[in-house]
């Protein structure tokens, strides 16, 4: 048990006469380069060529790496931020900053400027790595952070930035190459942080979620079990959901944990380079988001074939369809699993796996167990709530507010102040569900109106506040409203202020420079008013009955 355990021992109880060795990440490449040492990682890189390093060379490599932070003069507890892809480089940097004691700090490109000056901020990051496809985002938004000491290029010399804003940075492979090749990482407790997301699944600021050497090597376990991905040294894994997000999946820990190799996409994610570099790597899984697998689908339709190795898919971030299972599934013999999680939560929580007696039945049968977000997985407790806090039953019909607990899930958010736990230390998604007597978890609905496109939330709340700065809108809701591409996108619905009502165009104008991109409104509707409770909140269960019938455009 590790040395900073809350629990207290049984009077009267035999400890247990074991070693006390560590949880910690780094091993899990070093037993890599022992023991799979050939195996290898492919990179799209943001170069252009494909990459190929072996365990045993990126194990190098990330010694080398670990010399390089400590003369940048990183210190255990510091906080080393990333703005990358899926790259070799980038699971360097995850093994050598948790390595030695500091904290790697994974930035989602997609953040507006402001959210990205602030996380920074608030997690005071002392390096900054980066793509050069960021190049222009760190330039605009990645200076003056007063804990900021130097950024860093991911690439080499001959790629240097001409921006003059970067004449500064420093480039990754000239650091390397002045480094030793060996490097003696040291022991320490297995609750010290390692790895640092921030979520903005919720309103306000971006949280941080600050996960322990202890959570990710126990999430790395659950992973590689077969009722979850079911990783082997047998399998190509292709993580198309992004390192920047929730570590893609625990995926580049689990993998060198189970000998897997892994194939890592870069900046291409549509689906005909997913295609080809898929069939070309013999690509056995992968994992990500809907939105991923109806670009991967229309691919495979075109070519009339699936990648040639791919066996079977994940699909997280936003539920799976009937359509895409049936299109994967009976189309082109591809295994499609369902999976749930949250960023708080490392993030996997359950996996749609079928039990024996589900393979009996026909397909028809089978559809509504598949369309569940999946089962618990050993490690994560699931319980549904009423409004009192009162347990409800397993019984697949009962909804109820869903909460969890396990020890990779969070209990406390960076510089968070008061926890986020119930009194009885559970920790609430936000989320409603139902689980069923076989343990299946589905999510009927969300506690709050965060919308989920692609499997990305934006904050409805967050995008009214800014739509109202708009001199034309006098009120503003938000909804999330289906999309035939991205399963969701926002409805903006407003009350003018004044005769002149703005157009799409002029509101998404403003916007842009306010929140993500990707949050901008794909349409707009006017009302001569939004329906307030008691309270002043807007009633957005009125809104989606007043637009039920709405329909975005189709896609072209």
């Amino acid at each position: 048990m590790s040395k900073s355990s809350a629990f207290a021992t049984l009077p009267g109880a035999l400890p247990g006469l074991m070693m006390d060795r560590p949880l910690l990440v780094t091993p899990l490449l070093e037993f890599a380069a022992q023991y799979h040492g050939d195996t290898e990682i492919i990179s799209r890189s943001v170069e252009g060529p494909i990459h190929r390093i072996t365990y045993a060379g990126l194990w190098t490599r990330t010694q080398k790496l670990a010399h390089t932070l400590v003369a940048l003069g990183i210190k255990p507890g510091d906080r080393v931020a990333t703005l990358a892809w899926n790259h070799w480089r980038h699971i360097e940097l995850y093994f050598a900053v948790a390595g030695i004691g500091a904290i790697c700090h994974t930035i989602n490109p997609r953040l507006s400027g402001d959210q990205m000056k602030y996380i920074i901020d608030h997690a005071e990051d002392k390096l900054l790595f980066f793509d050069l496809t960021f190049a222009d985002a760190v330039a605009a938004n990645c200076k003056g952070s007063p804990s900021l000491k130097a950024r860093i290029a991911l690439s080499d010399a001959a790629h240097k930035p001409a921006n003059p804003v970067l004449a500064d940075v420093l480039m990754y492979e000239d650091l390397l190459a002045a480094q030793p090749d060996l490097y003696d990482f040291p022991e320490f407790d297995e609750n010290t942080a390692a790895s640092l997301c921030y979520t903005s699944g919720t309103t306000g600021h971006p949280k941080g979620v600050l996960y322990s050497h202890r959570a990710l090597t126990l999430h790395s376990y659950a992973v590689c079990t077969t009722a979850t991905m079911g990783l082997s040294v047998h399998d190509r894994a292709l993580p198309v959901v992004p390192m920047f997000h929730v570590n893609a999946w625990g995926l580049p820990y689990a993998a060198p944990m189970s000998g897997c190799s892994l194939v890592m996409p870069g900046a291409k994610l549509d689906g005909p380079s997913l295609f080809d570099l898929m069939d070309t790597e013999n690509v056995t899984c992968s994992q990500g988001v809907p939105t991923v697998w109806m670009g991967l689908l229309a691919a495979m339709r075109d070519k009339g074939r699936k990648p040639k190795a791919l066996t079977r898919v994940l699909v997280g971030g936003a539920a799976v369809s009937e359509m895409l299972i049936d299109a994967f599934e009976k189309e082109f013999g591809v295994e499609v699993n369902h999976a749930w999680g949250m960023t708080e939560m490392t993030p996997l929580g359950v996996v749609n796996t079928l039990k024996p007696r589900f393979l009996k039945q026909t397909r028809a049968e089978q559809m509504p167990q598949k369309l569940k977000q999946g089962r618990a997985i050993f490690g994560v407790d699931l319980r549904i709530v009423d409004e009192d806090g009162k347990a409800l039953p397993h019984d697949g019909k009962s909804a109820g507010h869903l909460q969890v607990r396990g020890p990779w899930i969070v209990k406390q958010y960076l510089k968070g102040g008061e926890s986020p736990l119930t009194a009885d230390g559970w920790f609430d998604t936000g989320d409603i569900a139902t689980l069923d007597p076989d343990g299946y978890m589905q999510i009927t609905d969300r506690a709050k109106d965060v919308i989920k496109s692609g499997g990305e939330w934006i904050s409805s709340v967050d995008l009214e506040n800014a739509a109202l700065g708009h001199p034309k809108i006098a009120q503003a809701a938000v909804i999330g409203m289906p999309h035939e591409k991205w399963l969701e996108r926002p409805l903006l619905i407003c009350v003018a202020n004044g005769p002149d009502k703005p157009t799409l165009d002029e509101v998404n104008e403003y916007l842009v420079s306010k929140v993500p991109k990707w949050w901008l409104p794909d349409a707009i509707a006017f009302v001569e008013a939004i329906p307030l409770g008691a309270t002043g909140k807007i009633q957005k269960t009125k809104l989606r009955e007043q637009f039920k019938d709405f329909a975005f455009k189709s896609t072209p």
